[in-house]
């Protein structure tokens, strides 16, 4: 397996924010000299969107959505039983995607990976690499929390956003798309509902095999799926 990348420093240009970091105040007591207060506890992006209805998920999946402590990152390795498209008529539409670290022009299986999730100012930042037959390929996306629910910005410009829905259902999370954003030239333009790509991602543990199973799809209205990904790994918070 090839050398991790080194982080890559927050961009202060994405619009989705993570929920309030933590942070001490100061007060006055009495006699006036200043005291500390309590810290601010740090929210995930889910905690923040969420709330209660989090701890409805499986108890083991509780790690990979609250907040990550500061100085510690979340390591995933498994194995994705497939990934990409078998329709290569959309490749080269993938190979422009690929450039920025979205998705990629394949149809594999049984793919090795990993993934970094780390904690920053405007969200979870996440690195998934695969270890095609043909060399390492990272995915890069920010997913933070605003006023408007959950935020993914893809790739490493971000030009590419997508609104998501959350729900948690038997213990398992399942997000939807709810609108896909292009950011050009300083401006946010909606993708019409009509021809937008449609997510949906879903996360769940499973007790028999230990390991967390997670399945992406993309479709296309009037074509259906146009891109998958899904298998399992093992996930922990560790020190950066």
């Amino acid at each position: 397996m090839t050398p991790w990348p080194a982080r890559e420093p927050a961009s202060t240009s994405r619009s989705s924010t993570a929920a309030p970091s933590t942070s001490a105040g100061s007060a006055s007591t009495p006699s006036g000299r200043p005291c500390r207060t309590n810290p601010v506890p740090m929210l995930s992006p889910y905690e923040a969107v969420l709330g209660g209805d989090l701890t409805g998920l499986h108890p083991q999946l509780r790690a990979y959505f609250t907040a990550i402590p500061a100085g510690r990152h979340g390591l995933g390795r498994g194995t994705f039983d497939r990934v990409g498209t078998p329709r290569r008529w959309l490749w080269p539409v993938l190979a422009l995607l690929a450039r920025d670290a979205v998705l990629f022009p394949v149809w594999e299986h049984d793919v090795p990976f990993l993934v970094v999730n780390r904690p920053g100012p405007d969200g979870v930042h996440a690195v998934r690499r695969f270890e095609f037959p043909a060399g390492s390929r990272d995915m890069v996306d920010v997913i933070g929390a605003d006023a408007g629910g959950l935020a993914d910005r893809l790739g490493r410009s971000g030009r590419l956003e997508t609104r998501l829905a959350a729900r948690v259902v038997d213990g398992a999370l399942h997000l939807d798309s709810a609108g896909v954003y292009l950011h050009l030239a300083g401006s946010r333009v909606p993708v019409p509902r009509r021809c937008a790509p449609r997510v949906h991602l879903t996360e769940r543990f499973d007790d028999g095999d230990q390991r967390q199973h997670v399945q992406v799809i993309v479709s296309l209205p009037f074509v259906g799926r146009v891109y998958e990904y899904s298998g399992s790994f093992r996930y922990s918070i560790e020190v950066a």
